[in-house]
Parts: C-alpha cells; sequence; structure tokens
C-alpha cells in the first residue's frame, strides 16, 4: 500500500485544534503551557494522526503561532539561568533536543515542549547536564 499524507488546510488544521479543545470543554490557552501540563493529555490524544506509514506514531500539537516564524536551535550550560522576560512581538515554541530545563517547577525534557504566548513573561533553569533547544518565533529574537 502506498502512503498517502493527509492534506489539510492550514484553516483545517487550526479548526482541528479548536476542536480538540472544545471536546475537553477547554479554551485555546492564553498563558504558557508545557507538554507535561496534565490537563492537555487528553487534547493531545484527540490530536493523533491515524494516517502514518508502519511504524510511526504522529500528534498534531495543540498549538500554533499566528504570523510568519523564524526558527533557532541554541545549547545552553548546566545550571544556567535565564532571567524572565517575554517576546512581545509574537508566539513562540520551544522544543527540548537534549538535555533538561527546570520550568515552572517541572522538569522538561527531551522530546518536552513549551509554547509561549506573545508578551508572556517566563523564565528558566537549565538542567545539571545543560540542554539544546529547538525555537519557533513569530519575530527574529537573533
Amino acid at each position: 500500500m502506498t502512503f498517502k499524507p493527509n492534506k489539510l488546510t492550514f484553516a483545517e488544521g487550526l479548526k482541528r485544534i479548536e476542536n480538540a479543545f472544545a471536546k475537553e470543554k477547554m479554551k485555546y490557552p492564553t498563558s504558557i503551557i508545557t507538554s507535561r501540563d496534565a490537563n492537555l493529555a487528553k487534547v493531545c490524544n484527540a490530536l493523533k494522526v491515524d494516517n502514518v506509514p508502519l511504524g510511526f506514531k504522529k500528534w498534531q500539537l495543540p498549538v500554533h503561532l499566528e504570523m510568519a516564524s523564524q526558527f533557532f536551535i541554541s545549547v545552553g550550560v548546566a545550571d544556567t539561568a535565564v532571567p524572565l522576560h517575554s517576546h512581545d512581538e509574537g508566539d513562540g515554541f520551544r522544543l527540548i533536543m537534549s538535555g533538561t530545563i527546570i520550568y515552572n517547577g517541572i522538569e522538561l525534557t527531551e522530546g518536552d515542549w513549551m509554547f509561549i504566548p506573545k508578551g508572556k513573561s517566563y523564565d528558566f533553569k537549565v538542567g545539571e547536564k545543560g540542554v539544546t533547544l529547538f525555537y519557533c518565533y513569530s519575530c527574529c529574537c537573533a
């Protein structure tokens, strides 16, 4: 059988996210959320994608950025404290590729992510083994 990926428009993808939140009687986030937030498990599960090649699992993430975005990778040294700050130009998304960060008392490890809405202040500390992060921001941040 030939693999034929789903083909949704961007608007259909946004509607899918909206429906997943509505199904759980929740609203789209206006504060910072992470993959470790317990109340998001059902929303994330509702965004599972079934049309994938054998041996894969796939989920649509329950967030999106509102405008054109730029991508970054950064490496943080162990125990570095990133001070309280915000990105007022647009939303942001972080994926922990390796290592850990501590945000709001929660350790985010490899594969975890966090969504930062425009203008929301946050800080974090790099874990004891350092961290490599993938960033996607609706602003330059270079």
